[in-house]
């Protein structure tokens, strides 16, 4: 497999669509030494629909908002990459260099909240790719949204490891003081170097726990989730996670067992296989041994935790681990919906009065 700096993938296989498959082939002629660098591309998009439904047991919520596809964090574990199948582009590389982004997110969100048969409750923001990927840097599209949700009066939380999400802290302060907005922290090893195999332009974990102090001090609910654990590889540092995110200010924790759905599975081989050679197979077989023999199990009430001893001793460890240092569940229904007021629109005559 070929390695690529700042790429997680170690190829660009075909998505599970494909009805022609290529393959390279060794010819015998001299190879270049260097493997070239991928560029980022990114194409705007106009969403008719911004919002997304889901009827999952496994989450505590029924709507979401993801303004980008693919991402350039490049996590190798990712559970948002078979999606790039149905562009017709690869879930390996592709999904983390050919990037799309809904250019009139904030337009769309707006429309959709005006709708008088909407009923509102919390909005995830982050639930398949990072609103906080490096692209938002320069788009700023994960802000504009915010400003919406603001004047809406809207409940918001946020799922990502990005942490230029300080950008925004004047925005997530406003919507703190009415119990409008919550922010999850994924942190997954404290290793910068695993860091840098399994998520190559993801935030460093010492910067993710600056970003829980930061949003502590700001008076921002933190919720720090312990995603993926990974058998041999991240579980030996599950309590000192717990530990530094309690440390560092979290209010919460939550954790989810590594899933390997569809296009993953094979990818996530492939970089084992790459990277810890040694330790591939201790790791496939804990993590089958949760998964009933399986790589993956996408049955409700298991997908997250899994089950078996491993799991349950994941599970019984990280109890233990919270208890300790004091950290809770949260719930993102403990947000308040009550305060949703949709302003008045631009031409609006009640405006004037």
């Amino acid at each position: 497999m070929t390695m690529r700096k700042g790429r997680g993938a170690v190829n660009n296989m075909p998505g599970r669509f494909e009805q022609r498959v290529t393959e390279a082939v060794d010819d015998g002629w001299p190879q270049a030494d260097e493997t070239p660098s991928l560029q980022t591309r990114a194409e705007a998009e106009q969403a008719r629909r911004i919002i997304s439904r889901n009827r999952s047991p496994d989450v505590p919520f029924d709507r979401s908002i993801n303004p980008y596809r693919g991402c350039e964090h490049g996590c190798i574990y990712c559970f948002a990459r078979p999606t790039h199948s149905y562009l017709n582009l690869s879930p390996g590389l592709d999904f983390e260099t050919r990037l799309y982004y809904k250019a009139n997110a904030a337009e769309a969100l707006e429309r959709e909240l005006r709708q008088a048969a909407y009923r509102c409750a919390p909005i995830v923001l982050g639930t398949n790719t990072d609103p906080y990927q490096p692209l938002d840097r320069r788009l700023g599209i994960t802000r504009q949204l915010l400003r919406v949700l603001l004047e809406f009066r809207h409940p918001v939380s946020i799922i990502t490891k990005g942490h230029h999400l300080d950008r925004d802290l004047d925005l997530l302060k406003a919507l703190a003081s009415d119990n409008l907005v919550s922010v999850c922290v994924s942190l997954t090893s404290l290793d910068p170097a695993l860091k840098r195999r399994l998520e190559p332009r993801a935030t460093g974990p010492a910067r993710r726990l600056e970003l829980i102090r930061l949003l502590h001090e700001a008076g921002v609910p933190v919720t720090v989730l312990i995603a993926p654990v990974i058998p041999v590889l991240t579980d030996p540092e599950l309590e000192r996670l717990v530990a530094a995110a309690a440390h560092a200010g979290a209010d919460a924790a939550g954790y989810v067992l590594l899933r390997l759905p569809h296009e993953v599975a094979p990818l996530f081989r492939d970089w084992l296989a790459t990277h810890y050679p040694g330790q591939a197979g201790r790791v496939m077989a804990q993590l089958q041994g949760a998964r009933g023999g399986k790589d993956y199990d996408s049955r409700f009430g298991h997908r997250m935790r899994g089950g078996g001893p491993f799991a349950d001793l994941i599970q019984q460890r990280f109890r233990v681990a919270c208890r300790r240092h004091g950290l809770q569940t949260r719930d993102l229904r403990g947000l308040d919906t009550s305060r949703f007021r949709p302003p008045p629109a631009p031409g609006d005559q009640l405006a004037l009065w």
